[in-house]
């Protein structure tokens, strides 16, 4: 759906509604590692205008705070401090820009080769799998507000009509929201204690990365797994607005842009911010899939991340009422991958291609983890590389001639 089919009003209204899709995992991150929620915002905002920027605003793709790093910035943190931690982000950057450069200089050919459908159609749904266990964790905090919101965003996006049916997901949340109002869920203090107006530590208080090495070889082989996984989403938006992104703008400018933001985040004493499968969801859910739309949630993050109450009040929506959204939107991006599957028309009746599909799900779904001094691979980076392994080295069955 182009924005040309809907009026500013709906337009600015579900801007802000893929904002909140992406609000509790991008304020999440930064919590769980010790940056500050607004920079998360802010970086995610100037991130997303970075990337649409590079890939000539065709793109409807949002960055935010990717949860592949969480550990590795708690680990690094330990060893270097945060200022060394921020420089050593900076080396994720550089994996992006050699992946784009790699695929610049070979081509459509160096992903038909290494992505067939029989490896992205398992990747994507893996994508959306591996996200349900932080759904449901999320969810099960209050299983009555999680159903609350999930049971209201599956009648409006079944029942509603004309703007009703767009916004499925601020419904889900403000009905979730009003519901812990009514439990007694919902602390209102820090709203009250925050200020209407504070910029973001990262931008009051803008200090150059403590550059050193170390930190940034730790870093490095930890973005092989984002890199695939945007690989991944950026087929996943693909198929849900129905054009072919690796052509046009193509998958070099993508991974270009996913590297600038992440290098702008690092600066700014961000998280790196990557390519969201959540908003992706909430597209594939309300088939609005203008990039124009997705500027609009990045500007009101960085209007946000400057409101210090507004940002305090979205703060204070409860874990389980975005779990209970979450159930939705990350099944929906597995569906894709079925139906990347079935669109491609992969003969699972192919030994090979059972095995591909079969392996890569197996270890995804299964947490495999491969590990050697500080470096470890695990999840989609690690289940992605196996199926394209596989894909390169198991013979081709011959056709059956009738």
């Amino acid at each position: 759906m182009n924005t040309t089919t809907l009026s500013p009003t709906k337009r600015f209204i579900v801007g802000v509604q893929f904002l909140f899709v992406a609000f509790g995992a991008t304020v999440l991150v930064p919590l769980l590692v010790g940056l500050e929620p607004a920079t998360a915002l802010m970086t995610a905002g100037l991130g997303t205008f970075i990337f649409h920027f590079i890939t000539k605003g065709k793109v409807p793709i949002f960055l935010g705070s990717s949860f592949a790093f969480i550990a590795p910035i708690i680990s690094a943190s330990k060893q270097w401090g945060m200022p060394g931690t921020l420089a050593g982000l900076l080396g994720v950057s550089l994996v992006y820009f050699v992946m784009s450069a790699l695929v610049k200089w070979q081509g459509k050919r160096l992903l038909d080769k290494l992505f067939p459908p029989v490896v992205i159609g398992p990747v994507i749904i893996l994508i959306g799998l591996s996200l349900s266990s932080s759904a449901v964790d999320m969810a099960k905090s209050n299983w009555l507000l999680a159903f609350i919101s999930l049971i209201t965003a599956i009648l409006v996006l079944t029942m509603g009509r004309g703007l009703l049916k767009l916004v499925p997901v601020v419904c889900g949340i403000s009905a979730g929201y009003i519901a812990a109002c009514c439990l007694g869920e919902v602390d209102f203090r820090p709203v009250a204690e925050a200020s209407w107006f504070a910029l973001p530590s990262g931008i009051a208080h803008f200090s150059l990365p403590d550059l050193s090495w170390e930190p940034l070889l730790f870093m490095i082989p930890v973005a092989i797994a984002p890199v695939i996984e945007h690989i991944g989403d950026v087929y996943v938006v693909g198929a849900v607005a129905e054009k072919d992104f690796t052509k046009d703008p193509g998958l070099h400018r993508t991974l270009l842009g996913d590297g600038l933001a992440c290098f702008a985040s690092a600066f700014l004493a961000g998280p790196p911010v990557t390519t969201y499968s959540e908003v992706t969801g909430a597209m594939s859910i309300t088939k609005v899939t203008s990039p124009a739309v997705i500027r609009i949630a990045a500007g009101t993050a960085i209007v946000f991340s400057v409101i210090g109450k507004l940002s305090a009040l979205l703060r204070s929506i409860p874990q389980s009422v975005l779990g209970g959204i979450m159930l939705l939107l990350f099944g929906t991006i597995a569906s894709v991958g079925l139906l990347n599957l079935m669109r491609h028309k992969v003969d699972l009746n192919q030994t090979r291609n059972i095995i591909i599909i079969g392996v890569t799900l197996t270890m995804g779904i299964g947490g495999a983890v491969l590990s050697y001094g500080n470096f470890a691979i695990s999840g989609i980076g690690l289940s992605a590389i196996v199926g394209i392994t596989l894909n390169l080295c198991l013979p081709k069955e011959k056709e059956k001639k009738n």
